[in-house]
């Protein structure tokens, strides 16, 4: 039998869950239905921002959203999410082409 070939991940993921840490759910209904308005609440938009930035770094982060699928306004509104909400974590991109202000 071939074996599932994961990526990053992906393996992450299964080992977590080979770790116990993944636990089962009471009212999985509910569950969905508080998640479902958790999601339309945070991705409600009624707020247009305009930002200046380096063509540099627009051209960086177009290239990421590229390598991930996304447009690249979705990933620029992810990375501000995850910051204001304290789940960003700082590390660098191996394959970064600038260097940052200092």
């Amino acid at each position: 039998m071939d074996k599932i070939k994961l990526d990053k991940d992906e393996q992450e993921i299964l080992e977590s869950f080979e770790r116990g840490e993944w636990k089962s759910v009471q009212n999985v209904k509910e569950e969905i239905v508080k998640h479902q308005q958790y999601a339309h609440k945070t991705l409600k938009k009624d707020k247009r921002v305009n930002i200046r930035m380096s063509s540099k770094i627009l051209e960086e982060i177009q290239a990421l959203a590229v390598e991930k699928g996304i447009p690249y306004q979705t990933l620029m509104y992810s990375v501000l999410y995850r910051y204001v909400s304290g789940y960003l974590i700082e590390k660098p991109r191996p394959n970064k082409s600038f260097e940052p202000d200092t």
